[in-house]
Formats: structure tokens, sequence, C-alpha cells
């Protein structure tokens, strides 16, 4: 006989999670109880807040292809997550949120810390079930760890009374879930392809999110791409998708679209945009991609149905995975010669990194070449929302073994959690995380739990003493009149040392490289706080 919280973590163990990060409660203290004797195969990470908690399990989804498990208590706790929800479920990362729920004889009255989860979560979760009988535990567990990976991937939501995890059960855990099958992908799809290749003048390969887990999907889509000189942009945030140092990459059509982006979208006749969603970022405000795209042929490829003609109305749809496509396409070859188009926009690319605005003090063009050439090449980037990301964002060079952590949710706080999600995950790699003073404050509590489980990222704090990017948006329409954007920091360097971090403030540019260089040769993370002026 199992109870209920035997029975979720022996299930959530056996479809092969590892680490489970979150905020203990006393709704589901038959959970915590089970996991004590899974240390070492599936871990609890003891976070500092809710929305730390749930932003490192959405990390963990996106770092991993599987689903990141997030624990948190009834009502409070569950809201305080939700962040995180809206960020997997923007991201499309596959994320299960746990949540303990008051006893089911309490249900419907009210009760202390009541929430009526279907409702709450209604819109931000692919899913939400609660589940009333101890003995379809492993039934639903599954559905909802298959749920969160089918189609586009997405946060699943799953309530558990407290009750049901202390009632037992004669029954066993569940299975692993099988992997829906991906046949191969034939003329069907290559037929047009070659097709609309045949007519067009400026094509354009548009990439967005999934399946970075497996290295094979980059390097076909390059041959693809390469081989026939075709230039690439990635969706917002996606930058990860190719590798950046291809002579066919062009640029990340995201917030603050650059120029020659805009400009490469705008006089593309032909775009194969591969499990892409269309959003507000990657369309320009729907204004360089319309819903009509009228003048240009358009194929949209997407792992899920609903993606396909939401937005964008295509020539020609295909429901399949980046990878199936990746495939698929790595062998054709076209007769057109499109080089001199994607020599063209590569130009335009390569002059934008050029012509650069530094900054003052620390000047983040510097900051940015240096952490380009000073970097391993398996190096993680995370980032969470603000004008500082503009650097990791637009001008940071991915290569074909980095990554990136970026939220499409635009959520600020995601960076340090993710960062330290990432370096549970892999330890042995270098995790940078570039953050705002007003974005670090959002989840600096969550350097306790980078310092509890040694998950030591590099922390770059960029300091404009304000919240910058709506700064800048009130001074473009009430000129000279900010209202409610300046920040009083704490001293970075303090709090930093407070958690045991090695920390610096770094006041002038000469001073970064020395002080980076030292923090990455001892490999125990640390804090370096930039004066990146008002």
């Amino acid at each position: 006989m199992r109870d209920g919280g035997q029975l979720v973590v022996e299930c959530l163990a056996r479809f092969g999670a590892t680490k489970a990060f979150g905020v203990p409660g006393e709704s589901y203290l038959p959970i915590l109880n089970a996991l004590y004797e899974t240390k070492g195969t599936l871990d609890f990470i003891t976070c500092r807040h809710e929305g730390g908690a749930s932003f490192m399990a959405a990390a963990w989804g996106k770092l991993t292809g599987t689903p990141g498990i997030c624990l948190v208590t009834r009502g409070p706790g569950a809201t305080n997550a939700a962040i995180g929800i809206h960020t997997a479920r923007q991201d499309s990362v596959p994320l299960i949120l746990l949540v303990g729920q008051v006893s089911t004889a309490h249900l419907d009255r009210e009760a202390f810390q009541e929430v009526d989860y279907r409702q709450t979560f209604k819109d931000l979760a692919k899913w939400v079930v609660q589940i009333d009988q101890v003995d379809r535990i492993p039934e639903l567990l599954s559905r909802a760890w298959k749920t969160a990976l089918t189609g586009r991937p997405g946060p699943v939501v799953v309530v558990l009374p407290e009750d049901v995890l202390s009632h037992t059960s004669p029954i066993a855990p569940a299975p692993p879930p099988r992997a829906t099958l991906a046949p191969a992908l034939g003329a069907e799809f290559t037929a047009p392809v070659r097709d609309a290749l045949a007519r067009a003048r400026r094509p354009l390969i548009l990439i967005g999110p999934g399946q970075e887990t497996d290295p094979a999907i980059k390097q076909d889509l390059a041959k693809f791409a390469e081989a026939n000189h075709l230039p690439v942009v990635c969706a917002f945030r996606c930058q990860d998708a190719f590798d950046n140092t291809s002579a066919s990459y062009v640029g990340e059509a995201g917030v603050a679209m650059p120029a020659h982006v805009r400009k490469t979208l705008d006089q593309a006749d032909f775009i194969l945009a591969i499990n892409v969603r269309f959003g507000e970022m990657t369309t320009g405000a729907y204004e360089i991609l319309t819903p009509a795209l009228a003048g240009k042929t358009l194929i949209h490829t997407h792992c899920d149905d609903f993606e396909l003609g939401k937005v964008c109305q295509a020539d020609f749809y295909v429901r399949a995975t980046k990878g199936q496509v990746a495939a698929a396409l790595r062998h054709i070859r076209v007769t057109a010669d499109f080089a001199p188009w994607c020599r063209q926009r590569r130009t335009a690319h390569e002059h934008f990194l050029t012509t650069l605005t530094k900054t003052a003090p620390v000047d983040m063009v510097a900051v940015t070449r240096h952490l380009q050439t000073t970097l391993p090449p398996d190096a993680l980037i995370t980032n969470g929302a603000g004008n500082f990301a503009f650097w990791p964002n637009k001008v940071f060079t991915y290569g074909h073994d980095m990554r990136l952590l970026a939220p499409q949710s635009g959520a600020m706080g995601y960076g340090l959690p993710a960062a330290i999600a990432a370096k549970i995950h892999s330890p042995e790699k270098t995790v940078v995380c570039f953050a705002g003073d007003g974005d670090f404050l959002m989840t600096a509590q969550e350097l306790a739990t980078a310092a509890q489980f040694k998950a030591r990222p590099l922390i770059l704090i960029l300091n404009n003493c304000g919240y910058g990017t709506i700064k800048m948006h009130q001074e473009q329409h009430y000129p000279g009149r900010p209202s409610g954007t300046a920040l009083e920091n704490p001293d970075f360097v303090a709090l930093a040392r407070a958690y045991g971090f090695s920390a610096q403030r770094i006041e002038h540019t000469h001073e970064f490289a020395p002080a980076f260089d030292t923090l990455l040769r001892q490999g125990h993370g640390g804090v370096l706080e930039l004066n990146i002026g008002n």
C-alpha cells in the first residue's frame, strides 16, 4: 500500500523527473515525506518564493525538453507561481505545477486558502485537473505528463487535495508515458518547398522554438540553409535555435527589432516558417507580417494544428515537429542562386553589430565583445526583461552549442532563477545571467537557493537605477515627466556577499575584463554590478 504522496513521487520518478522546484507547504506534506526517500534520484530544490520556483521549472522544461516540476501549496503558493505558468505557456515549454488543495470535505466552502484552480489557471495552462481519488493518481499524472509534451508543449496544473494525498491505495505507479511516433516527412512536404523556392527571388527561413536539445536539428537546418544560400531569422528570443556564426544567420525578430531584420522580413517573397507562433514581437505588432501576408508565399510548419492559421494565413500548412521538418529539408538542393540575397542580408546583420551605441560609464559593447571571446562554446545565457536584454538578445552571437534561456512572456525576474536551474542541470557548464537592477530585485532572494544547492551562476547586474524600459516609453510619450520609474537600490555588492557570493562593482569599462575573468577562472560564480548610468 502507498499513500497518495508516495504515488505522486514514484510516478514522477518513473517518468524521468530528477528535480522538483518549490516552496514547502502543509497542504502537500505526504509528497514532501515521500521525497525524503528519493534524495539523489528525485531531489526537491527548496526555493525562496513560488515565483522563483516556477521560473526554475519553466527554465528546466526549456533546457531539457521534459516537464519541469514545481510544487507549491494552496492559495498564496499557487497564485505566486502563476508567473512561471504564464512564462511556460508563452515559451511553449513543458511544465507540471503540483498544487496542494484543501480536503475534499471542505471544498466549495471558501475554506482557508481555498481557490478554484480550474478557473484560476484555465487561460494560462494547457490543462488543469483536480485528482479527487487516490486510485486515479497514476492515470491522471501520466496524462498530465503526456499533455505537457504533446503538440505545442506547455504547462499543466495538477491539484491534489490533502486527504487524497494521505489516503492509501494498492495501485501501482504508472509506467513512463510512451512517446508519440513522428514519421518522416516525404514528397508531400518537400515538393511544395521546392516549388516555392523555384518561384522565389528572396526566400527566408524563419525559425521558432522547440527541440533545441537535439543538436542534429540545428545541423540539419544549417545544412539546408547554407547549401542553398538561404537567410535565416530566428523568432523572438529563439536565437539559439540556429547557429549565429553561420553565413545564413541574419538576426532575431523580436522586441526592438533591428531595422535590417525588419527589412529582411518585409522584402522576403517566400517564408518557410518552422515551428513559429507568429506572436506580436516576431511579426512587428502584426504590421511587418500581417495575417493576410499579401505578396508573400508562406509555408508554415508547427507541431500543433491549433497554431497553423491562427494568425497568418499560409499557402501550405504542415503539422510536424521541428525535427521532422529539419530531417526532410537537409538533402534539398535547388538550382536558383540566392547567394547575393543571402550575402546582402548577412552583411546588413554584420554592419548592425559594428554600429552599436556605447554605454557609459561601463561600455556594454566592450563587455559583450569580451564575453564573446572569453566564454566557452557551450555556455548558457539567461536574462529576464528590460532594456538591458538588448545585449544578450540582439548583440551576443550564439554558437552551435550555446543556449539562451529568456522569457517570451517578457517576465521580469526570470533570468536569475533560470540561471540557477541551468547550473543545477549542468554544474560543469558556464552560466551567465544578464539582469537589470529592477529585474534582479524581483527574484534576488533566490541567491539563497543558489548558495544552498551550490548552483552559482555568473550574474551581471546592469544598474541604471530605474525601470529603464518604462522610463524610455515615458520620455517618448510624456517627455520630461518620468513617474514611478526611479529606483533607490540596495548595495548590490553587499547583498550578494551576504548570500556568500563573490561580488564587485564595476564603475569603468577597463575594470570589467579582469574581474569577470577572475570569476570565470575560479569557477564559483559571482556577481558583478555594472554602472551603466541613469
